[in-house]
Protein backbone atom coordinates (compact mmCIF):
# COMPACT_ATOMS: atom_id res chain seq x y z
CA UNK A 1 0.00 0.00 0.00
CA UNK A 2 2.95 2.34 0.55
CA UNK A 3 3.95 1.61 -3.06
CA UNK A 4 0.41 2.44 -4.18
CA UNK A 5 0.50 5.72 -2.24
CA UNK A 6 3.76 6.60 -4.00
CA UNK A 7 2.12 5.97 -7.39
CA UNK A 8 -0.88 8.08 -6.36
CA UNK A 9 1.26 11.05 -5.35
CA UNK A 10 3.43 10.91 -8.45
CA UNK A 11 0.51 10.44 -10.85
CA UNK A 12 -1.62 13.27 -9.48
CA UNK A 13 1.10 15.89 -9.88
CA UNK A 14 0.16 18.77 -12.15
CA UNK A 15 1.69 22.05 -13.23
CA UNK A 16 -1.58 23.69 -12.17
CA UNK A 17 -1.21 24.74 -8.53
CA UNK A 18 -4.90 24.45 -7.60
CA UNK A 19 -5.02 20.85 -8.83
CA UNK A 20 -2.07 19.99 -6.61
CA UNK A 21 -3.66 21.72 -3.62
CA UNK A 22 -6.98 19.91 -3.93
CA UNK A 23 -5.36 16.59 -4.80
CA UNK A 24 -2.97 16.77 -1.83
CA UNK A 25 -5.87 17.59 0.48
CA UNK A 26 -7.84 14.58 -0.75
CA UNK A 27 -4.85 12.22 -0.57
CA UNK A 28 -4.16 13.23 3.02
CA UNK A 29 -7.78 13.06 4.13
CA UNK A 30 -7.45 9.70 5.88
CA UNK A 31 -9.34 7.42 3.50
CA UNK A 32 -9.31 3.69 4.11
CA UNK A 33 -7.72 2.89 0.70
CA UNK A 34 -10.01 -0.15 0.74
CA UNK A 35 -10.58 -0.43 -2.99
CA UNK A 36 -6.90 -0.37 -4.02
CA UNK A 37 -6.18 -2.87 -1.23
CA UNK A 38 -8.73 -5.19 -2.84
CA UNK A 39 -6.81 -5.08 -6.13
CA UNK A 40 -3.63 -6.16 -4.34
CA UNK A 41 -5.27 -8.84 -2.19
CA UNK A 42 -7.11 -10.31 -5.16
CA UNK A 43 -3.91 -10.40 -7.23
CA UNK A 44 -2.03 -11.94 -4.32
CA UNK A 45 -4.41 -14.91 -4.30
CA UNK A 46 -3.29 -15.83 -7.83
CA UNK A 47 0.34 -14.77 -7.97
CA UNK A 48 3.03 -12.27 -7.12
CA UNK A 49 2.13 -8.61 -6.62
CA UNK A 50 4.08 -6.44 -9.05
CA UNK A 51 4.40 -2.79 -10.13
CA UNK A 52 1.51 -3.13 -12.59
CA UNK A 53 -0.77 -4.05 -9.70
CA UNK A 54 0.26 -0.88 -7.85
CA UNK A 55 -0.69 1.19 -10.90
CA UNK A 56 -4.09 -0.48 -11.25
CA UNK A 57 -4.74 -0.07 -7.55
CA UNK A 58 -4.02 3.65 -7.91
CA UNK A 59 -6.39 3.86 -10.90
CA UNK A 60 -9.19 2.34 -8.84
CA UNK A 61 -8.52 4.81 -6.02
CA UNK A 62 -8.58 7.70 -8.52
CA UNK A 63 -11.99 6.66 -9.83
CA UNK A 64 -13.26 6.47 -6.25
CA UNK A 65 -11.73 9.86 -5.36
CA UNK A 66 -13.28 11.54 -8.39
CA UNK A 67 -16.72 10.23 -7.47
CA UNK A 68 -16.29 11.56 -3.91
CA UNK A 69 -15.34 15.01 -5.18
CA UNK A 70 -18.44 15.11 -7.37
CA UNK A 71 -20.66 13.48 -4.71
CA UNK A 72 -19.86 16.09 -2.10
CA UNK A 73 -20.83 18.87 -4.50
CA UNK A 74 -24.12 17.19 -5.44
CA UNK A 75 -24.95 16.40 -1.79
CA UNK A 76 -23.70 19.80 -0.56
CA UNK A 77 -21.68 17.90 2.06
CA UNK A 78 -19.57 19.92 4.49
CA UNK A 79 -17.79 17.05 6.26
CA UNK A 80 -16.12 13.83 5.17
CA UNK A 81 -13.81 11.61 7.25
CA UNK A 82 -13.97 14.18 10.00
CA UNK A 83 -12.58 16.98 7.84
CA UNK A 84 -14.08 19.76 5.76
CA UNK A 85 -14.90 18.56 2.24
CA UNK A 86 -12.90 19.89 -0.70
CA UNK A 87 -15.91 21.81 -2.01
CA UNK A 88 -16.24 23.57 1.35
CA UNK A 89 -12.59 24.70 1.27
CA UNK A 90 -12.00 25.25 -2.45
CA UNK A 91 -15.51 25.77 -3.84
CA UNK A 92 -17.81 23.66 -5.99
CA UNK A 93 -16.24 24.63 -9.31
CA UNK A 94 -12.75 23.60 -8.22
CA UNK A 95 -14.01 20.29 -6.79
CA UNK A 96 -15.88 19.35 -9.96
CA UNK A 97 -13.02 20.30 -12.26
CA UNK A 98 -10.34 18.58 -10.18
CA UNK A 99 -12.63 15.55 -10.06
CA UNK A 100 -12.61 15.61 -13.88
CA UNK A 101 -8.80 15.82 -13.82
CA UNK A 102 -8.58 12.79 -11.50
CA UNK A 103 -10.94 10.81 -13.76
CA UNK A 104 -8.97 11.65 -16.88
CA UNK A 105 -5.65 10.84 -15.19
CA UNK A 106 -7.09 7.45 -14.22
CA UNK A 107 -7.87 6.75 -17.86
CA UNK A 108 -4.41 7.85 -18.94
CA UNK A 109 -2.89 5.34 -16.53
CA UNK A 110 -5.37 2.69 -17.58
CA UNK A 111 -4.29 3.01 -21.20
CA UNK A 112 -0.66 2.76 -20.07
CA UNK A 113 -1.27 -0.76 -18.76
CA UNK A 114 -1.95 -1.77 -22.40
CA UNK A 115 -4.49 -4.44 -21.54
CA UNK A 116 -7.82 -4.16 -23.35
CA UNK A 117 -9.59 -6.36 -20.80
CA UNK A 118 -8.52 -4.02 -17.99
CA UNK A 119 -9.78 -1.01 -19.94
CA UNK A 120 -13.08 -2.74 -20.61
CA UNK A 121 -13.63 -3.56 -16.90
CA UNK A 122 -12.80 -0.06 -15.67
CA UNK A 123 -14.68 1.76 -18.44
CA UNK A 124 -17.81 -0.29 -17.71
CA UNK A 125 -17.46 0.24 -13.97
CA UNK A 126 -17.07 4.01 -14.35
CA UNK A 127 -20.14 4.20 -16.58
CA UNK A 128 -22.29 2.15 -14.19
CA UNK A 129 -21.14 4.21 -11.20
CA UNK A 130 -22.32 7.34 -13.04
CA UNK A 131 -25.68 5.66 -13.69
CA UNK A 132 -25.90 4.87 -9.98
CA UNK A 133 -25.30 8.51 -9.11
CA UNK A 134 -28.16 9.56 -11.37
CA UNK A 135 -30.45 6.84 -9.99
CA UNK A 136 -29.75 8.04 -6.45
CA UNK A 137 -30.53 11.60 -7.50
CA UNK A 138 -33.86 10.44 -8.95
CA UNK A 139 -34.69 8.57 -5.73
CA UNK A 140 -34.13 11.54 -3.41
CA UNK A 141 -37.33 12.53 -1.59
CA UNK A 142 -39.10 9.39 -2.89
CA UNK A 143 -40.49 7.44 0.06
CA UNK A 144 -42.17 4.88 -2.19
CA UNK A 145 -39.16 3.24 -3.81
CA UNK A 146 -38.88 -0.52 -3.37
CA UNK A 147 -36.07 -2.32 -1.57
CA UNK A 148 -34.95 -3.65 -4.97
CA UNK A 149 -34.70 -0.10 -6.34
CA UNK A 150 -32.62 0.89 -3.34
CA UNK A 151 -30.31 -2.14 -3.68
CA UNK A 152 -29.88 -1.38 -7.37
CA UNK A 153 -28.43 2.01 -6.45
CA UNK A 154 -26.02 0.33 -4.02
CA UNK A 155 -24.92 -2.19 -6.65
CA UNK A 156 -24.31 0.55 -9.21
CA UNK A 157 -22.97 3.38 -7.08
CA UNK A 158 -20.82 1.52 -4.53
CA UNK A 159 -20.48 -2.21 -5.08
CA UNK A 160 -19.54 -1.99 -8.78
CA UNK A 161 -16.12 -0.50 -8.02
CA UNK A 162 -15.50 -3.17 -5.36
CA UNK A 163 -16.37 -5.76 -7.99
CA UNK A 164 -14.07 -4.15 -10.55
CA UNK A 165 -11.20 -4.01 -8.04
CA UNK A 166 -11.35 -7.71 -7.17
CA UNK A 167 -11.94 -8.74 -10.79
CA UNK A 168 -8.90 -6.73 -11.91
CA UNK A 169 -6.62 -8.57 -9.49
CA UNK A 170 -7.70 -11.87 -11.00
CA UNK A 171 -7.53 -10.67 -14.61
CA UNK A 172 -4.05 -9.18 -14.39
CA UNK A 173 -2.79 -12.50 -12.99
CA UNK A 174 -4.52 -14.41 -15.80
CA UNK A 175 -6.82 -16.39 -13.51
CA UNK A 176 -9.43 -18.67 -15.07
CA UNK A 177 -12.81 -17.24 -16.05
CA UNK A 178 -14.40 -19.18 -13.19
CA UNK A 179 -11.99 -17.75 -10.63
CA UNK A 180 -12.30 -14.25 -12.09
CA UNK A 181 -16.10 -14.40 -11.77
CA UNK A 182 -15.81 -15.76 -8.22
CA UNK A 183 -13.57 -12.87 -7.22
CA UNK A 184 -15.94 -10.41 -8.91
CA UNK A 185 -18.91 -11.82 -6.97
CA UNK A 186 -16.92 -11.49 -3.76
CA UNK A 187 -16.32 -7.80 -4.55
CA UNK A 188 -19.96 -7.10 -5.38
CA UNK A 189 -21.20 -8.82 -2.21
CA UNK A 190 -18.58 -7.09 -0.05
CA UNK A 191 -19.42 -3.67 -1.49
CA UNK A 192 -23.12 -4.24 -0.86
CA UNK A 193 -22.48 -5.26 2.76
CA UNK A 194 -20.17 -2.29 3.23
CA UNK A 195 -22.76 0.24 2.03
CA UNK A 196 -25.56 -1.32 4.06
CA UNK A 197 -23.48 -0.91 7.21
CA UNK A 198 -22.71 2.69 6.18
CA UNK A 199 -26.48 3.29 6.12
CA UNK A 200 -26.82 1.73 9.58
CA UNK A 201 -23.98 3.86 10.95
CA UNK A 202 -25.59 7.02 9.57
CA UNK A 203 -28.37 6.38 12.09
CA UNK A 204 -26.51 4.75 14.96
CA UNK A 205 -22.78 5.47 14.75
CA UNK A 206 -20.53 7.89 16.55
CA UNK A 207 -20.00 11.02 14.44
CA UNK A 208 -16.32 11.17 15.42
CA UNK A 209 -15.79 7.53 14.43
CA UNK A 210 -17.59 7.69 11.09
CA UNK A 211 -16.14 11.09 10.20
CA UNK A 212 -19.42 12.78 9.31
CA UNK A 213 -22.54 14.09 10.97
CA UNK A 214 -25.22 11.58 11.94
CA UNK A 215 -28.40 11.78 9.91
CA UNK A 216 -26.82 13.09 6.71
CA UNK A 217 -29.02 10.76 4.65
CA UNK A 218 -32.19 12.00 6.36
CA UNK A 219 -31.10 15.62 5.96
CA UNK A 220 -30.68 15.05 2.21
CA UNK A 221 -33.96 13.14 1.86
CA UNK A 222 -32.28 9.87 0.88
CA UNK A 223 -34.51 6.81 1.33
CA UNK A 224 -32.08 4.24 2.80
CA UNK A 225 -33.04 0.68 3.69
CA UNK A 226 -33.25 1.22 7.49
CA UNK A 227 -35.61 4.14 6.95
CA UNK A 228 -37.75 2.24 4.41
CA UNK A 229 -38.04 -0.74 6.76
CA UNK A 230 -38.94 1.42 9.76
CA UNK A 231 -41.51 3.33 7.71
CA UNK A 232 -43.23 0.10 6.64
CA UNK A 233 -43.16 -1.56 10.07
CA UNK A 234 -43.75 1.35 12.42
CA UNK A 235 -47.11 2.60 13.67
CA UNK A 236 -49.04 5.20 11.69
CA UNK A 237 -47.38 8.14 13.44
CA UNK A 238 -43.86 6.74 12.99
CA UNK A 239 -44.48 5.89 9.36
CA UNK A 240 -45.75 9.38 8.58
CA UNK A 241 -42.83 10.94 10.43
CA UNK A 242 -40.28 9.02 8.35
CA UNK A 243 -42.19 9.63 5.13
CA UNK A 244 -42.19 13.38 5.79
CA UNK A 245 -38.44 13.31 6.54
CA UNK A 246 -37.67 11.53 3.28
CA UNK A 247 -39.97 13.67 1.18
CA UNK A 248 -38.89 16.99 2.68
CA UNK A 249 -35.39 16.39 4.06
CA UNK A 250 -34.13 18.01 7.23
CA UNK A 251 -33.40 16.87 10.77
CA UNK A 252 -36.25 18.46 12.72
CA UNK A 253 -37.62 15.07 13.86
CA UNK A 254 -34.30 13.23 13.99
CA UNK A 255 -34.64 11.96 17.58
CA UNK A 256 -38.14 10.61 16.97
CA UNK A 257 -37.00 8.94 13.76
CA UNK A 258 -34.06 7.27 15.53
CA UNK A 259 -36.50 6.01 18.16
CA UNK A 260 -38.76 4.59 15.43
CA UNK A 261 -35.83 2.93 13.69
CA UNK A 262 -34.76 1.30 16.94
CA UNK A 263 -38.25 0.20 18.00
CA UNK A 264 -39.01 -1.45 14.64
CA UNK A 265 -35.73 -3.41 14.60
CA UNK A 266 -34.71 -1.76 11.33
CA UNK A 267 -31.01 -1.61 12.18
CA UNK A 268 -30.84 -5.31 13.07
CA UNK A 269 -32.78 -6.14 9.91
CA UNK A 270 -30.28 -4.31 7.72
CA UNK A 271 -27.29 -5.69 9.66
CA UNK A 272 -28.60 -9.21 9.00
CA UNK A 273 -28.85 -8.54 5.27
CA UNK A 274 -25.30 -7.17 5.31
CA UNK A 275 -24.17 -10.28 7.20
CA UNK A 276 -25.78 -12.51 4.57
CA UNK A 277 -24.00 -10.60 1.81
CA UNK A 278 -20.66 -10.95 3.62
CA UNK A 279 -21.22 -14.70 4.05
CA UNK A 280 -22.03 -15.06 0.34
CA UNK A 281 -18.88 -13.09 -0.47
CA UNK A 282 -16.78 -15.58 1.48
CA UNK A 283 -18.62 -18.53 -0.04
CA UNK A 284 -17.84 -17.28 -3.55
CA UNK A 285 -14.06 -17.58 -2.98
CA UNK A 286 -13.87 -20.49 -0.55
CA UNK A 287 -12.66 -22.87 -3.29
CA UNK A 288 -9.55 -20.75 -4.00
CA UNK A 289 -6.08 -21.57 -2.61
CA UNK A 290 -5.78 -20.70 1.10
CA UNK A 291 -3.18 -17.95 0.84
CA UNK A 292 -2.64 -15.14 3.38
CA UNK A 293 -4.35 -12.82 0.90
CA UNK A 294 -7.43 -15.05 0.72
CA UNK A 295 -7.63 -15.15 4.50
CA UNK A 296 -7.35 -11.36 4.58
CA UNK A 297 -10.28 -11.10 2.14
CA UNK A 298 -12.39 -13.34 4.37
CA UNK A 299 -11.46 -11.29 7.44
CA UNK A 300 -12.30 -8.12 5.54
CA UNK A 301 -15.79 -9.44 4.77
CA UNK A 302 -16.30 -10.18 8.45
CA UNK A 303 -14.98 -6.74 9.41
CA UNK A 304 -17.29 -5.01 6.94
CA UNK A 305 -20.28 -6.08 9.02
CA UNK A 306 -18.85 -5.61 12.53
CA UNK A 307 -17.14 -2.24 11.95
CA UNK A 308 -18.13 0.95 13.74
CA UNK A 309 -16.54 3.44 11.30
Amino acid sequence: MRAVDAVIRKSLHSEVVLINQVADYIINSGGKRLRPALVLLSAGVFGKIETRHHKLAAVVEFIHTATLLHDDVVDESALRRGRATANTLFGNAASVLVGDFVYSRAFQMMVGVQNMRVMDILAEATNIIAEGEVLQLLNINDADISDDDYLRVIHYKTAKLFEAATRLGAVICQASTEDENAMAEYGMRLGTAFQLIDDVLDLSGNSEDIGKSLGDDIAEGKPTLPLLYAMRHGDAKQSQLIRNAIEQGGLEDFSAIIQAVEQTGALDYVRNIAKQEAELACKAIQHLPSTPQLQALIQLAEFSVSRTF
